[in-house]
């Protein structure tokens, strides 16, 4: 196993990842009703296409990780990790930056294809608006070591953090015909 990236301060840890985590959630919507008319000589709309990559990513990095991880390879679970966390970060500006600029973007399918675009959309926000803290705590207890608290966190973290990545990847397929 590895050693310790940080002491154990779990009061502090949990205060800063709740804390954290409520100015990313109350961020993301109160952004999101804002719309900032910017003509910025490019398609804003390649930040969604870039969300759609990131996410892409996130989720190739995620199934690695855990590759790694049962092959016992802990430091290259770790730095997959690590990346799948930054990259995580830059979606978040790219997603911000991309709902200030370009506004919402009505779904214009009909039928069966609209019916899935919400199942998927309405799995996919409130999923991916919970998982934060989520995430935090379980890399957390990976960076003081704790492995067994890691590893019960990761077995719900991970699966909800993968369906989040992937189903970005899907509602941007579907929705990408109806950006204008």
């Amino acid at each position: 196993m590895l050693q310790p990236w940080l002491n154990k301060n779990d009061k502090l840890a949990s205060r800063l990842i709740l804390v954290f985590s409520l100015i990313v959630f109350t961020a993301v919507v109160v952004l999101g009703r804002i719309r900032l008319e910017l003509d910025l000589g490019f398609d804003i709309h390649v930040f969604a296409t870039a969300n759609a990559f990131i996410n892409g990513t996130v989720a190739i990095l995620l199934v690695a990780a855990l590759w790694a991880v049962k092959n016992r390879q802990y430091a290259l679970h770790r730095n997959f990790m690590i990346a799948a966390l930054l990259l995580s970060v830059v979606f978040l500006l790219s997603y911000i930056a991309h709902h200030l600029l370009a506004g919402e973007t009505k779904f214009g399918g009909t039928g069966t294809i609209k019916t899935v675009y919400y199942i998927i959309l309405f799995t996919h926000i409130p999923l991916a608006g919970l998982i934060l803290p989520f995430i935090l705590f379980t890399a957390y207890r990976a960076l003081i070591s704790e492995w067994s608290a890691h590893k019960k966190l990761a077995k719900i973290t991970w699966p909800i953090w993968f369906y989040v990545a992937v189903t970005g990847v899907l509602v941007y397929w579907l929705i990408s015909p109806y950006y204008q």
